[in-house]
């Protein structure tokens, strides 16, 4: 279930990366097998041209001035006429575009590999059959909204034959089990003993960001790449369960006391989420570029603020709750005074996409990390009127670093980081020091968390692998492979002799 590393067109799309195209990507769900009936331009065609056209053909790239987010704007065209010839799909431009080699080719080569022939039959099947537009559907309706309403996602498959990636875990509040984002499923762990309790069906394809809310509740920042984001809230201790391999299994899809809320629903992918320090507050980010801040007891939607060039991939709260910095794609770091709604400061030295951000307990300093390999330590007050300039570079992963999270303890603050180097670090951020390297992984290691009470951190990579350490001695504690009955190749050998 896992699908190639270089599958996500979207991510090239936008000239993401390499290393967000990992973390995007993931099966495809476009129908490859024609179906029995006539060609439905909603279920079988729509699809293909969202996963591999929108990016850049939506209404604010309009490449070649073609938009095809509806279908009125597909059959008005672009700097060509109507490149849809129904009846002929021969004579068809879309044909043309999608059959073409060299630069005329759709996608263009540098940006993904060309269409399968499958697809590629089904859309000229729906051309000759008469280029028909389903009966009931507005022919300026935005087809992304139309897709996300029929979207169902698939069951839960008992037993994952590859592994699949991890791009967010958090510790529970007891810090006795570990969540981790999965393919269209939330596992629960046991921290200890690395054994699967639990599994929560989602709509989310994947998770980016997990934070449990005061209340014990969680907070969930993801979506489908390229389709659908959104910030949905759970309680992962209620529902009725039903057991899939052996495994209780809630629904979180359907069942509204599993499910609780939906914050925000988006065209994209939500990135990152972020709690204050208080705990009244949620903020939220990602590829629309959009900073939202959310006041928990009343549920208002309080701040949207857009400043940012580009994706955002980080959030964290200063400790006082009135500023939140972010990491951008259009590699700046920055913090924003949420009552000016406006960027206070703007941290430019990584000059590369930042992935992640950081504010110490104390208000004083910013530390970031992102493409660029180095964990770099900044000014985040005017105490010296050097407000955002760089005071130092605390040290490299020697590849990029994607994500990083703090430990507020006035004593012993801790920021910890993982990066593709497969290790994650341990930082004191307030002296912009190294502190240990934890070891073990054999992947790339793409999500990071450390215990409410500071004296654990895990981490999990691109084949599955999670890997909890002792702070105190960073010594491993428990590792396991979190994609739920998946055996490695190693294993199932061993087993056979």
């Amino acid at each position: 279930m896992n699908g190639s590393r270089c599958c996500c067109i979207l991510c090239a799309l936008v000239g993401l990366a390499l290393v967000w195209l990992l973390m995007f990507a993931a099966p495809a769900v476009v129908r490859a097998q024609p179906p029995k009936g006539p060609v439905s331009f909603i279920k079988d065609v729509a699809p293909i041209l969202s996963e591999n056209c929108f990016a850049c053909h939506d209404a604010k790239r309009k490449k070649g001035k073609l938009e095809m987010t509806s279908y009125e704007t597909l059959r008005k065209g672009g700097t060509k006429d109507d490149p849809i010839m129904p009846g002929k799909a021969r004579e068809s431009i879309l044909m043309d575009m999608l059959t073409a080699t060299g630069p005329a080719q759709m996608p263009p080569k540098d940006v993904g590999d060309p269409l399968p022939k499958e697809q590629i039959a089904i859309i000229a099947r729906w051309i000759d059959e008469g280029a028909k537009l389903d009966a009931g559907i507005d022919p300026k309706s935005d087809l992304r909204h139309e897709l996300r309403i029929r979207f169902q996602p698939p069951p839960l498959l008992a037993a994952y034959k590859y592994p699949v990636n991890v791009n967010a875990l958090v510790f529970t509040p007891d810090k006795k089990k570990l969540v981790v984002g999965g393919y269209h499923e939330l596992t629960v762990w046991d921290a200890a003993a690395g054994k699967l309790e639990k599994r929560i069906a989602t709509r989310a394809e994947r998770a980016y960001g997990l934070i449990f809310l005061p209340d014990g509740k969680l907070a969930v920042a993801g979506g489908r790449p390229g389709q659908e984001g959104d910030v949905r809230i759970y309680n992962i201790n209620a529902g009725k369960p039903t057991m899939l391999g052996g495994v209780p299994t809630i629904d979180g899809v359907n069942d509204k006391t599993v499910f609780l809320r939906e914050l925000v629903q988006t065209d994209d992918a939500m990135l990152a989420i972020a709690l204050s320090p208080d705990g009244k507050k949620l903020a939220s980010a990602g590829t629309d570029r959009l900073l939202r801040v959310w006041d928990l007891p009343s549920g208002k939607l309080e701040h949207t603020i857009e400043n940012h060039a580009d994706w955002v991939f980080g959030l964290a709260f200063a400790p006082d709750g009135k500023h939140l910095a972010t990491a951008s794609r259009d590699k700046t770091a920055k913090v924003w005074d949420l009552s000016a709604k406006e960027s206070m400061l703007t941290f430019p030295d990584h000059q590369n996409s930042v992935y992640a951000v950081a504010i110490t307990a104390d208000g004083k300093f910013g530390v970031s990390c992102g493409e660029d390999t180095q964990v770099r330590q900044w000014q985040a007050t005017d105490d010296k009127k050097q407000i955002g300039k760089q005071i130092k570079v605390m040290g490299s992963h020697g590849k990029p670093v994607f994500r990083m999270v703090q430990h507020h303890d006035p004593k012993s603050p801790i920021v910890a980081t993982c990066g593709a180097d497969g290790t994650v670090k341990l930082w004191n951020p307030v002296a912009g020091t190294a502190l240990k390297t934890l070891t073990g992984h054999s992947d790339w290691v793409y999500a990071v968390t450390i215990s409410p009470d500071g004296q654990l951190v895990a981490g999990g990579a691109w084949n599955g692998e999670v890997r909890v350490w002792r702070v105190a001695d960073g010594k491993e504690a428990t590792a396991f492979n979190a994609s739920p009955g998946y055996v490695a190749p190693a294993a199932k050998a061993a087993a056979k002799k």
